[in-house]
């Protein structure tokens, strides 16, 4: 793990007993780094309604406005790598329909291993 003052980064990964999942939330360098790790992980994309919507939810959560405006800068950028390497892209516009659609890539995916 990358220590940088006031920040953490780094992407872990565990070796979960056969017959578990591991679910892990990362960003898209993540996301990068397990692909080439574990090719043949399932890669989903998580994405707010729109990037005005995520800057919403960020101001409701206290981020700072610096924060904000770098985030909003990377969004593009980061949405199109993630969309390269993704299996899945999940919009969350509504919980309980994302949360179930989640599930049914997990469970699709557990079906196949089977």
């Amino acid at each position: 793990m990358e220590i940088i003052p006031g920040q953490l980064s780094g992407t872990p990964t565990p070796e979960p007993p056969p017959g578990h999942d591991v679910l892990i939330e990362v960003d898209v360098r993540g996301a990068k780094m397990l692909r080439d790790r574990y090719p043949d992980a399932v890669v989903i994309m998580v994405l707010a309604p729109s990037v005005d919507d995520s800057e919403a939810r960020m101001r409701r959560r206290g981020d700072s406005e610096e924060l904000i405006r770098t985030r909003r800068e990377m969004a593009a950028k980061e949405e199109a790598e993630g969309r390269q390497i993704a299996d899945h892209v999940v919009v969350n516009d509504d919980l309980e329909r994302a949360v179930e659609q989640l599930a049914g890539i997990v469970d699709a995916r557990r079906s196949q291993e089977n």
